[in-house]
């Protein structure tokens, strides 16, 4: 079976090569630009994102009027630790999560829609 693979045999020149760390200063470069680079572009704004968000439900309070993720516009009726009552037509409420909250409107947005 020893016929259909040939040997393989280590060329003498090459641990002479191999010998320094020729290229280690440049790796390191590439490295930490690259973790700037990924600091920059996606935790920072992500960062931010996450605590204009919390800020947001951190500040609701009633009679504020609110857009949801899911795109439904109402008026905060009551707001608790983790849910809002959202009243999005007369007599019609709908309670949410609040971080399903996703942008306050400003006063008299839905009179005017």
């Amino acid at each position: 079976m020893s016929f259909l693979i040939p040997a393989a045999y280590a060329d003498a020149a090459a641990p002479a090569a191999a010998a320094g760390p020729a290229g280690s200063g440049f790796e390191w470069v590439f490295l930490i630009g690259f973790l700037v680079i990924f600091y920059l572009m996606i935790w920072r704004p992500q960062a931010k994102r996450a605590k204009e968000h919390k800020n947001l439900l951190g500040g609701l309070q009633k009679g504020d009027e609110v857009v949801t993720s899911g795109g439904i516009i109402g008026k905060v009726t009551k707001v608790t630790d983790d849910f809002v009552v959202v009243e999005i037509s007369d007599n019609v409420e709908l309670k949410f999560q609040k971080q399903a909250i996703a942008a306050t409107l400003p006063k008299g947005t839905l009179k005017s829609i």
